[in-house]
């Protein structure tokens, strides 16, 4: 019997369009697994970690090497200078570092602001640490942000606002603009934020990633979350961190040692030993793979009739696909599944309840090898 915290939850459509994926045995671009080959360095790096036996407990916040190679990191792509002894936890997954963040800093019944679109995952984290998810609703195409209907949201229960930058599903990167804008709303109303970065080497067109721990103001109360699982294709490695002043830091830190203990110690030795051989060219070029991919299905998209809402980061295209004619967007993905045997995930998990928007898009995912992404355009295209 289910406990009142989780009584809500049900499968997630991501998973959900994965097992009807494997059951039409079509092509899976609904969940982001992103089934690429890993740097053998990281990989020789790990194998050296576990032939070495480095398999007992880390400290909760992660082995040593592993912090200084991502302050050195964190200095050099994000513009934030840390203190890796007291501001870093490791986590198992960014995921955990934002389960952590929510039981560490957040009490029952706070709220929490969230931009939809939104990663599903955010918004029932929230729901099971009894906090209340708050949608702010972004202006499509676009998805650019409303920052009057941000303050509107705001109340006296408000604890923290939530950032996935770049985004998953909308693809959306704030820009500075914005970006100063919550600072000043943070600032201004004293709440927390907390940052989902893991797409942060994945911008496309000129844009721009920004952490807003390094605007003004902003460092003593910004949670900054990110994780390798999608910069070096480990998806099932579960390796995320948290990096935080010390007040915030701490009640992390605490909760992850009591849910997790720690992250995999002799992957977290074979992160850091990879970390400090893989330069800047790595992350060019992941992130032009993607772009390549993005262009690809886009146009795929088009030809077929369908509307994509171009990204401007991140692996994830949204697609209006209205012109199918279904009452629902699962009816569309789960169409476009049987007809075309090309999976997608209904927008309507990225969306609050009857939204209409979300009734008309599916989301795909476009990290996968470039023949794969090839034949689901031309599947697309003849649909």
């Amino acid at each position: 019997m289910r406990s009142d915290r989780v009584s809500f939850l049900t499968q997630s459509e991501i998973r959900a369009m994965t097992r009807e994926c494997d059951r039409v045995g079509g092509i899976n671009l609904g969940q982001g697994v992103c089934p690429l080959p890993s740097p053998p360095e990281i990989l020789e790096a790990a194998s050296q970690a576990i032939l070495a036996d480095k398999s007992t407990y880390s400290r909760y916040e992660g082995v040593e090497p592993l912090r200084r190679a991502l302050a050195s990191k964190l200095e050099r792509h994000n513009g934030l200078v840390i203190d890796p002894e007291e501001e870093l936890v490791t986590t198992a997954g960014s995921a955990g570092a934002f389960t952590c963040a929510l039981q560490g800093l957040c009490n029952p019944g706070d709220e929490i602001i969230v931009f939809e679109p939104f990663y599903g995952y955010h918004v029932n984290a929230i729901r099971v640490s009894q906090c209340v998810p708050v949608l702010v609703t972004l202006r499509a195409p676009n998805w650019e942000l409303d920052v009057d209907a941000l303050e509107a949201a705001i109340t006296d229960k408000t604890r923290a606002v939530v950032i996935n930058t770049p985004a998953n599903p909308s693809g959306k990167v704030f820009g500075e603009d914005e970006m100063e804008a919550i600072a000043q709303l943070c600032i201004d109303h004293d709440l927390l934020a907390i940052t989902d970065e893991i797409y942060e080497y994945m911008v496309f067109d000129g844009h721009r990633h920004i952490s807003i721990a390094t605007l003004e103001g902003m460092r003593e109360r910004t949670v900054t979350i990110s994780g390798f699982s999608k910069t070096f294709a480990i998806t099932g490695w579960r390796l995320g961190y948290a990096v935080a002043p010390p007040p915030l830091a701490e009640p992390i830190g605490l909760v992850n040692d009591l849910f997790y203990i720690c992250a995999p110690t002799p992957l977290q030795h074979g992160m850091a030993a990879a970390l400090e051989v893989l330069d800047d060219s790595y992350y060019d070029e992941i992130c032009e793979k993607y772009r390549r991919n993005r262009d690809l299905f886009c146009d795929a998209l088009r030809q077929g009739g369908f509307e994509p809402h171009v990204p401007q980061g991140a692996y994830y295209v949204l697609a209006d696909v209205s012109k199918l004619g279904c009452e629902t967007s699962k009816e569309a993905a789960m169409e476009l599944l049987e007809s075309a045997g090309v999976a997608s995930v209904p927008g309507e998990a990225f969306f609050g309840a009857g939204s209409e928007v979300g009734s008309r898009l599916v989301r795909f995912c476009v990290a996968q090898p470039k023949e794969v992404v090839e034949e689901a355009a031309q599947r697309v295209c003849e649909f």
